[in-house]
């Protein structure tokens, strides 16, 4: 699936768009998880900046 989806991104408007993967820490047990997104450029300071 993910080869789709940068094959995707390579094309047309895809091109606005990047995955971004955050890592985030769980306040509960202190273990950490990752989050995927897909953001349009312009937005991907404002995703990292996003407290979870």
């Amino acid at each position: 699936m993910a080869k789709k989806v940068v094959a995707t991104l390579k094309t047309g408007k895809g091109k606005e768009f990047s995955k971004v993967i955050k890592m985030v820490k769980s306040p509960i047990t202190g273990a950490y998880s990752f989050k995927e997104e897909i953001v349009h450029n312009d937005h991907v300071k404002d995703f990292l900046k996003e407290k979870h």
